[in-house]
């Protein structure tokens, strides 16, 4: 929602709450009579009684003072979009569908994909936020709120306007680097956000709506660890610190900082249905945003680490189909060929348990840790190959946009299931279907042709054109083998399948109906 939609709507409701507040006064008249007539009133509270609020109100207002001077607004002025992308439903910047009109970017109407496109205008114009990360005037924000920019405009705290560059941005990340021209700028301190806890408090600090400069809002930590949620891209990296503290429109950019004033995350995007905070917030953590902006400002771009993979996390549902007692670890769904994976002899199936000798949790864990190690090093992945341990050397190789890198395809846990329970339909991957459903040549198995509702195949995440190439780790070649692996699993058990989907690979287990 723009500011300018957001004035609008709030004069809708000016009269409506004059009125109200008419009424009301006239009941609180009468009210208060009455309590007078009765001889009761009401004193405030002593100084005592209300001592720990005051104390946290005290202790908010002077970590709000502290970092505020710290947080920049930033107006950008870009080219127009190809109008045509969004007729075609496509949001501008890149952005996954329903991001965009949070970001603030449009033609002054709220932009996004679900405005009318205007007659081809020259410029657009954008609001987010940053941070001052450096005296000498270096500021961090989202790559987003910079894409395209032929002008950037930072307003300071102390209401200086000054023109900023750009220094550097990480698509991969969703950050960038700015630079103004100027000196002994209230900067702020990285804080350590691989430290924050659930039910920690946190403040979000920018401009909400464009409009709201320098606001700040309380909250605490939702939660940490968070996955990608732009599902169509699985190199997007994960970690994400999900928050309550409220962030709208224009805050893309700011600062989430701790209870000591420390700078733990930038925050970035909501998931949301209106376009307005709905109570998810999410934060790029300070872990992958400091080393980003220090290797932006060192050489003026970032070099990540790739490993050529997709993987799902293990979980007590799957562990048992890898001979795992232990429900930790990164699953090998997919390796891309000609990849450092694909080199170092890594298989669909592993079970990368390590990394130079540190455990590996999970899927996301494993693809920040890669994603920081420079491209040419040398680490050693501890693996786990139907339950057998073993050590595999790796020379890192580098991410760059046409690649895939280490993805983490946590998405629905789900798959097949036993016989006609299973609630779909297969298909040979024939000439036609293959060029319907655009498959690569290397793709082999069986087509989904419908799913029925309220199956397990459903429950699973299964959907048409999605395509099974194993069932319980064995290849499959077609339809009738498909049915067939289904067919010979003993009733009641799991079924594990490897689904191509969404130009990917990933596990999924499915629960078969019984009886």
């Amino acid at each position: 929602m723009s500011t300018n939609q957001l004035v609008t709507k709030s004069r809708k409701f000016i009269l409506p709450a004059s009125l109200a507040a008419a009424v009301l006064g006239l009941g609180l008249f009468v009210h208060e009579n009455n309590v007078h007539a009765a001889g009761i009133s009401a004193s405030p509270l002593d100084d005592n009684s209300v001592a720990a609020l005051t104390a946290l109100d005290h202790a908010m207002e002077s970590l709000a003072a502290r970092v505020t001077p710290a947080v920049v607004n930033v107006a950008v002025t870009s080219k127009a979009e190809d109008q045509s992308a969004e007729l075609q439903g496509q949001d501008p910047q890149g952005l996954p569908p329903g991001f965009a009109q949070f970001f603030g970017f449009g033609n002054g109407n709220g932009g996004g994909r679900h405005m009318q496109a205007p007659q081809q205008p020259e410029l657009q114009h954008g609001i987010g936020s940053g941070v001052i990360i450096s005296p000498d005037g270096y500021i961090v924000t989202n790559d987003h709120v910079v894409d395209g920019a032929t002008q950037i405009k930072v307003t300071l705290n102390d209401r200086r306007v000054l023109t900023a560059k750009v220094i550097g941005v990480d698509k991969l990340t969703d950050l960038a680097v700015i630079k103004v021209d100027a000196h002994n700028l209230p900067a702020i301190s990285w804080g350590d956000s691989s430290r924050l806890q659930p039910g920690q408090t946190v403040l979000a600090f920018g401009s909400p709506f464009g409009y709201f400069q320098f606001s700040v809002t309380r909250g605490i930590v939702s939660a940490v660890d968070r996955q990608n949620p732009y599902s169509n891209d699985a190199r997007k990296l994960g970690g994400y610190i999900q928050t309550d503290a409220a962030i709208n429109p224009g805050n893309s950019g700011g600062a989430l900082v701790n209870s000591h004033g420390e700078l733990v995350g930038i925050n970035t995007f909501i998931i949301t249905n209106n376009g307005s905070f709905a109570g998810a917030g999410f934060a790029i953590p300070a872990q992958i945003a400091k080393a980003t902006a220090d290797q932006i400002i060192k050489t003026g771009g970032v070099h990540h680490g790739y490993l050529g993979i997709t993987m799902n996390d293990v979980t007590p549902e799957n562990a048992h189909f890898f001979n795992l007692s232990d429900a930790s670890g990164a699953i090998v769904a997919q390796v891309t060929p000609e990849s450092p994976a694909s080199r170092a002899g890594l298989q669909n199936g592993d079970v990368i348990a390590q990394l130079n000798g540190q455990k590996m949790l999970n899927g996301s864990a494993l693809q920040l840790a890669i994603a920081d190690v420079a491209p040419g090093t040398k680490v050693q992945l501890g693996i786990l190959r139907n339950g057998h341990s073993q050590n595999v050397d790796l020379t890192v190789g580098e991410f760059h946009s046409d690649e895939q890198v280490a993805g983490n395809q946590d998405g629905s846990n789900g798959a097949a299931g036993q016989g006609g329970k299973l609630g779909l339909a297969m298909l040979d991957l024939t000439s036609d279907v293959r060029q319907q459903l655009n498959l690569p040549d290397g793709v082999k198995g069986a087509a989904v042709g419908s799913v029925r509702p309220g199956s397990p195949a459903e429950d699973a995440g299964l959907q048409p054109g999605d395509v099974i190439v194993q069932v319980n780790r064995h290849d499959v070649d077609s339809a009738n083998q498909a049915v067939a692996s289904v067919h010979a699993i003993p009733e009641g058990q799991d079924v594990l399948l490897l689904v191509w989907s969404k130009g990917g690979e990933s596990y999924r287990v499915v629960h078969p109906n019984q009886g």
